[in-house]
Formats: structure tokens, sequence, C-alpha cells
């Protein structure tokens, strides 16, 4: 006789599918294309994209947006037990938002080699003053992340570029 084993409805890939997909939604608006969702008992409770241009808002992050709508959601600041599933490495004002959201785990894609708070260019969870200990796992779907914001900056210079050379014809 087989032991009935429970599996859960949804996996850390279909999660990092669905911000993935927020995140092609952000580059759609001219947005550098990140999405993060805000899981808590298998259960997506927020999600967001960057919306800092549109919204002329520096602090929208991905992050952020998710952060908040779960919070509104839950009628609660604290998300205790719920994990972030973000497109890619954390900056610091994320980070920040995350400890005093109290996420319990992060889950991240891609390395953010200029500005990651996490792993690339500071460190700032393994600071030991912070009263509040996220559990973090990169790399799930990291060369697809990467991909899309590589094709996302080569567009945006090329348009750049077109933009530039037609302000040099001469009339």
């Amino acid at each position: 006789m087989q032991a009935n084993t429970l599996q859960p409805a949804f996996t850390d890939q279909d999660f990092m599918a669905q911000a993935m997909d927020l995140a092609s939604q952000a580059a759609q608006i001219g947005e550098v294309p990140v999405g993060a969702l805000v899981v808590c008992d298998g259960q997506i409770i927020g999600q967001g994209y960057n919306q800092t241009i549109s919204a002329h808002d520096p602090c929208a992050h991905a992050e952020i947006m998710a952060l908040r709508q779960a919070a509104q959601n839950i009628g609660n600041y604290r998300l205790s037990g719920c994990d972030l599933y973000v497109t890619l490495e954390p900056c610091t004002m994320c980070v920040g938002a995350i400890i005093h959201a109290r996420i319990k785990r992060l889950v991240y894609a891609a390395t953010e080699p200029k500005a990651g708070a996490v792993a690339s260019q500071l460190q700032l969870f393994s600071l030991p003053h912070f009263n509040h200990v996220v559990q973090v796992e990169s790399g799930l779907m990291a060369d697809e992340a990467s991909t899309m914001l590589s094709s996302f900056f080569k567009q945006r210079r090329m348009a750049h570029k077109a933009a530039k050379a037609l302000q040099n014809i001469p009339l």
C-alpha cells in the first residue's frame, strides 16, 4: 500500500512564472521588467510590478507594490509566514521593507550586480543587528529573468539611439 502524499497546489516554479508574467507587464508599459508576488499558505495575497515611471514614484518597485497589496488584503503590515517571489534581487529599500514586513522567505531569480542588496553589492540580510531573519533562495528562473532584462535594456538603447539619429537629420 502506497502512502498518500499531498503535494502543494503550486510550486516555487509556478509562483516565479507568475512573477515573470508580471515583469512582462511592466516591460509592456516601458517599466523595468521586475515582477513580485507575496504568497501566504499557498495563496497569492499580493502582486506587483515596477511602476516607478508611470506612477512618478521612486518607491514603486515591484516588491513594494506586492507588499503593499498583501498588507492591505490581510489588514496587517506584518506578513509573517509569507513568502516573496521576485524576478530580480531586491535593492536596499526593498530589503528594508521585506524585513519590516517580516517576510519569512525570499525567492528571487536574477542577481542585480549594480544595486543588489541581498548578495551582489550588499548582504543586508546577514547583518546581525536586525531582529528578523529572512530565508533566501536565489537563481530560480534566473536565465529567463536575465534574458528579459537584457532584452528590455537592449531595446531601450536601440530606441534611444534611433531617436538621437532622428534629431541629427537636417530638415
